[in-house]
């Protein structure tokens, strides 16, 4: 019985690893945009389920820690968002001081993909970036997301339309 196996033992520990990590970091890299804090999020989601393992089984490990890192993802969204709020003004003065002399026309354009992308509604990138770097189909994503088709396609028009306005103006 697959579901009663032991995520204690290192091996059943090392299988939810290997099967989960990869689908969940892309996961919520698309959801939320940023692949530095998914990873984090995602390594301390691994060890809570190490030492909380006993209370866990090997079916639901998968859901427990989805729910440990949309949770972790949440609260960190509304610290991010009360420090945006006090320090609006600042960043405004720091993005006026730099000046693109100083940096490689490369770099300036790769950075404006990335914050492009960022800038995508979440529904939006998330099918982007499943489409594009995970390479799966609209009948993929569809089921993936639960969501029509039809969806797929207007949430991928609408992710182009949009990329193609912010990015044609570098």
């Amino acid at each position: 019985m697959q579901g009663l196996e032991n995520v204690c033992d290192e091996m059943v520990y090392k299988k939810v690893f290997i099967e989960n990590n990869k689908d969940l970091q892309n996961y919520f890299y698309y959801k939320y945009g940023d692949l530095d804090k998914a990873k984090d999020l995602l390594q301390d989601a691994f060890v809570k389920l190490w030492n909380n393992c006993k209370d866990v089984s090997f079916s639901k490990a998968k859901g427990y820690i989805f729910v440990l890192v949309k949770n972790a993802f949440m609260n960190d969204l509304k610290r991010e968002k009360m420090k945006l709020d006090h320090h609006s003004t600042m960043n405004k003065r720091l993005f006026e001081i730099e000046s693109p002399d100083y940096v490689l026309e490369e770099k300036e354009f790769l950075d404006k993909i990335n914050v492009t992308l960022a800038l995508l509604p979440e529904k939006e990138r998330e099918v982007f970036l499943l489409n594009r770097i995970d390479q799966k189909k609209y009948k993929e994503i569809s089921e993936l997301l639960e969501i029509s088709v039809k969806t797929v396609e207007k949430r991928m028009h609408n992710a182009l339309v949009f990329l193609r306005e912010k990015i044609g103006k570098v």
